[in-house]
This record gives structure tokens, C-alpha cells and sequence, in this order.
């Protein structure tokens, strides 16, 4: 049932109902089957054709409208998956309870966690139409995909034998007068360290970093933002002349896509004052050089609970300096695009468990060859630290068509909608339309959405008057 504390009277209705309602569903990535179950179960009411596989991937079709049958068919895309942050107080549980969402001016926000609207605008927008929002319609094919933000891993197993379409909307970008037209590709990577450990002899020390922005690790990374990991590292690497330690534990980040905004360490110190002093002095120069978006910035340290073990003297300087040493953030711009971000890697993830620390980075590049040199890169470093890689998780990039009648028609109906021009863009950002543009050759597509803010963080905003401005755009398109 809608609840009307939040949604009613909000316009149009049908697509926030629809999104308020995918928000009660749990849908963190690799937690889909519950989304999945919403939309078979969404399909069956309604009596259309409905194809479910494996990994939860979505396929439901909605016929054309009498009339209509020669029209080309259209395929609306978009994920269920959503990144799963929370601020530190939080308790949500991401796997058994719903987004709690309120309205904020012209935001919809979600209490102390990501909203979702990365994607679930677009889930929303296809179930709308699904449900008869436009009242005459070529064929409609709506592909729900899963496995996204965690390398795109729905799309690239998807059986494409079952799509008709060979024009398409990817609903899963966050500007609402941006037509993306091409996109980066991008690789995973695990580093895994296996340190020798010991027996503590000192004082234990908890060392926290926080308040740092985060954000999108694709779209966010030309921001100037900080990595706490990263920033976790130095000031890890600037204690050692200052005072002996040993490393019980380092961690950071949740997700390799989202530049982590908290990072803590545990160390052994016989000189806790030394250590503190160095940490704090760090901190303070750190401090001094981010942008405004990271002004919250917080740097403690803190008497803690003895750990069993620490790592030896050299493991300890290898595990820090792994994280400190391997370049991190924007590593080339475009020599075509102006302002385009070419080559990029995020340290997004460091645990420390079950006796080894393992580091994830995301890498992105329009080019194969640059994920090729990162992929050697960090197999060069892992190997000089004494560590082990496993790459995954690879996806195609998504080149600039310069003929897209699709582009040409979005485009025209956002002029009549606006009176302005749509901005035409390639981004930094990994999209699931370089893996199907790969599965379909022929495939015409662009990718477009409302404004959404903060992705991948707890800020995480959805604009209402944008959502309203993109519906009348979509049924233009859809009709």
C-alpha cells in the first residue's frame, strides 16, 4: 500500500508510486531475488510475458497497442541492484528492510542511507509503463538487469537471443540534460597480502578517518574528493619515522565503486604519545589541502582493546604502503574530450581478515589497453609487496556512435519538453550499454535519468522536478 505520508500528491504519480513502492524491497547487489520475485509477481497480475534466469536477471514484454504492431519495438533498460551505504549511527539492514525514504524541498532522501535511485528510477519508470502510463505504444521490451554495481555482472550473462528491440533507453545516468552517447570500461582487482604475524608488545591504538565526501568512483573522481584509504595510508606511512608499530588491522570503504569516505586501522605502539603526535600532525597538513566537499574531515586517535596477533616490522610497512604507494584517483585525461576523464583507478576496499588484508580497486578506461597496463601495474606491485592478484569483473567500454537516430529523437523531444538543448556526453562512468552494445552490434542506444546527487553515499538525493521533466520526455519517446 502506497504510503501517504510520503509520495501522495506528488506528480506524476505513477513513477513515484511506482519507485516508493521497489523502495520496500531489499535489492542490495547480490541480494536480488526479492526484486525479481516483486516483478514476476508484477507481470503475472497484468498476464504479460514475463522471463526470469538464473541470476535474476528480468525480462518482461509488453505487446504494442492495436495499431502499432509494424512499429520497431523499443528496449527500456535499467538495474534493480542499488549500492548499499549507511552512515556509521545507522542500524538499517539492508538485507531484510526496505528504503526509508522522506521528501526534503525538492529531494527525495533516504534516512541515513543510499536511496536506490541509482537505479530504481529506472525500475520504477518501466513498471509505469508497463502498467499503461501511455495509452498508445510500440511493442515495449523492459529489461531489469542485476548484478551492476558490482561489475555489471547481470548484463554480461543476460541471454540477448530474447530481445526483438534494436533501439534502446539505458535509464541509469544522473543528469537530467545529459544524453550520454559512450562510456568507459573497467576491471576489478583484489590484491591480497598474507603477512607474517606476532605477538603484540605495546600500547594499542585505534587510528579513524572520517567525514570524507565519497562519492561515485567513476563520475566523482575528477571532484577533488579524498579517499579515506588513501588518506588512511599516509598518515600510516608518516608515523613510521616518528614511532616504531606494528599493523593488527586495516579497513576501509564497502564498495570498490564508491571512493570510501570512512577508514580505520588498529597498531601497536610502545610510544603511543610519539605515534599520536605524528598521526595528529598529518592530519592537520591533510586537512589543510581538501576541497570544500570534504571539509567534515576527521582524524582520531584512540586507546583500544589489545589485539591477538600484529604483523611483523616488514609486513606491516608493505601493507601500508601498498595502499599509500599504488596511484589512486584520475591517472590521464582524454586527449580528444576536453574535461573528460580518460584512465582512473579507486582503491575502494581494504579488510583485514581471517589473517590477510585484501585490497580492491576498480579500474576505468575507454580503452582495453589502459586496463591491460593496470591490470600489470598492480601485478607488479602486489609482487613487490609480496601479494597475490585476481582480476574479474571486466566490462567493454561503449564508443560514440556519430549516426543514433534514437539520440536524434530523445533529443528532439527534450527540446519541445524544455525548450533548451540536451548536452550530448561521453563519461568516465562504467555503463551496462557497452556490454550490450557488445551481445547486440546493431543495438542503437543511449543512456539518460533524472538528477540524481551523491550516488553511492548515504547523501543520495533524487529531484522531483527533474523526474517530472524526464517522465514527460520518456512518454514522447514511448508513444
Amino acid at each position: 500500500m502506497l504510503n501517504t505520508e510520503i509520495t501522495q500528491g506528488l506528480e506524476p504519480r505513477q513513477l513515484f508510486h511506482w519507485f516508493e513502492e521497489i523502495s520496500r524491497v531489499p535489492r542490495g547487489s547480490y541480494h536480488e531475488e526479492k526484486i525479481a520475485d516483486y516483478l514476476v509477481g508484477f507481470a503475472a497480475a497484468r498476464g504479460l510475458d514475463c522471463v526470469r534466469d538464473e541470476m535474476n536477471n528480468v525480462l518482461i514484454t509488453l505487446p504494442a497497442t492495436p495499431g502499432r504492431e509494424s512499429d520497431p519495438p523499443i528496449l527500456f533498460q535499467g538495474h534493480t541492484d542499488m549500492v548499499c551505504e549507511k552512515n556509521a549511527d545507522c542500524t538499517h539492514d539492508f538485507e531484510t528492510q526496505g528504503i526509508e525514504l522522506y521528501i526534503d524541498g525538492d529531494w527525495i532522501r533516504a534516512r541515513g542511507t543510499t536511496l536506490g535511485g541509482d537505479d530504481g528510477i529506472a525500475v520504477a519508470a518501466m513498471l509505469a509503463l508497463l502498467d499503461g502510463a501511455c495509452p498508445s505504444h510500440p511493442r515495449y521490451e523492459c529489461l531489469f538487469t542485476v548484478q551492476e554495481e558490482v561489475g555489471l555482472n547481470g548484463a554480461g550473462a543476460f541471454d540477448y537471443s530474447l530481445v526483438t528491440a534494436r533501439r534502446m533507453i539505458n535509464m541509469d545516468s544522473e543528469e537530467l540534460h545529459r544524453v550520454i552517447a559512450g562510456c568507459a570500461g573497467g576491471l576489478r582487482s583484489d590484491v591480497t597480502l598474507t603477512p607474517e604475524w606476532e605477538q603484540p608488545a605495546g600500547e594499542m591504538l585505534r587510528v579513524d578517518v572520517s567525514g570524507l565526501c565519497g562519492g561515485h568512483s567513476g563520475e566523482n573522481i575528477n571532484a577533488g574528493r579524498a579517499n579515506a584509504n588513501a588518506v588512511l595510508a599516509r598518515i600510516l606511512l608518516s608515523c613510521m619515522p616518528a614511532a616504531d608499530y606494528r599493523l593488527a588491522a586495516i579497513n576501509g570503504g564497502a564498495k570498490d565503486n564508491a571512493i570510501p569516505r570512512e577508514a580505520w586501522a588498529l597498531v601497536c605502539t610502545a610510544d603511543a604519545a610519539a605515534f599520536t603526535a605524528a598521526a595528529e600532525g598529518e592530519g592537520r597538513r591533510i586537512a589543510a589541502e581538501l576541497g570544500r566537499d570534504d571539509r567534515a574531515f576527521c582524524l582520531t586517535v584512540n586507546p583500544s582493546a589489545a589485539a591477538g596477533q600484529v604483523m611483523s616490522s616488514l609486513w606491516t610497512h608493505r601493507a601500508a604502503a601498498l595502499a599509500a604507494c599504488t596511484p589512486n584517483g584520475v591517472l590521464e585525461m582524454s586527449r580528444n574530450v576536453p574535461s573528460l576523464v580518460e584512465f582512473s583507478r579507486n582503491l575502494g576496499v581494504i579488510r583485514t581478515e581471517n589473517g590477510q588484508v585484501c585490497y580492491t580497486f576498480s579500474s576505468r578506461s575507454a580503452y582495453d589497453s589502459q586496463l591491460d597496463a593496470s591490470a600489470a601495474q598492480l601485478d607488479a606491485l602486489a609482487a613487490l609487496c609480496g601479494g597475490t592478484v585476481r582480476h574479474h569483473s571486466r566490462y567493454p567500454g561503449w564508443t560514440y556512435a556519430k549516426m543514433s537516430p534514437v539520440r536524434d529523437a530523445y533529443c528532439a523531444a527534450f527540446r519541445r519538453v524544455t525548450g533548451e538543448d540536451a548536452e550530448i556526453a561521453v563519461i568516465h562512468a562504467g555503463l551496462e550499454c557497452g556490454l550490450i552494445r557488445a551481445k547486440i552490434p546493431d543495438m542503437d542506444m543511449i543512456s539518460v535519468g533524472p538528477d540524481i546527487v551523491d550516488i553511492h553515499s548515504p547523501g543520495e538525493r533524487l529531484s522531483i522536478s527533474s523526474c517530472r521533466t524526464f517522465w514527460q520526455i520518456l512518454l514522447e519517446i514511448a508513444g
